[in-house]
């Protein structure tokens, strides 16, 4: 989507710094996706501590096991 923004010259040129973009598109797409990234991570840390019981490594591999002969696979 193309779109006009006007960016203030000392925020732009920081963003290009620290995200070591090459272009101002790079630089703009790359700090959106790491907001998003962030906010998606806040997100599920609210959920930690409750739940009430995870799955064990061994239940896990279990299951993939049980899963993959369903599917033909090992």
């Amino acid at each position: 989507m193309k779109t006009t923004v006007d960016i203030p010259e000392n925020v732009m040129k920081d963003a290009l710094r620290l995200t070591r973009a090459k272009t101002k598109r790079d630089a703009v797409v790359g700090a959106m996706q790491e907001y998003i990234r962030r906010e998606k991570l806040a997100k599920l840390v609210k959920h930690l501590g409750t739940f009430d019981k995870f799955m064990t490594q061994e239940e896990l591999m279990d299951m993939r096991l049980e899963r993959g002969k369903y599917r033909g696979s090992h």
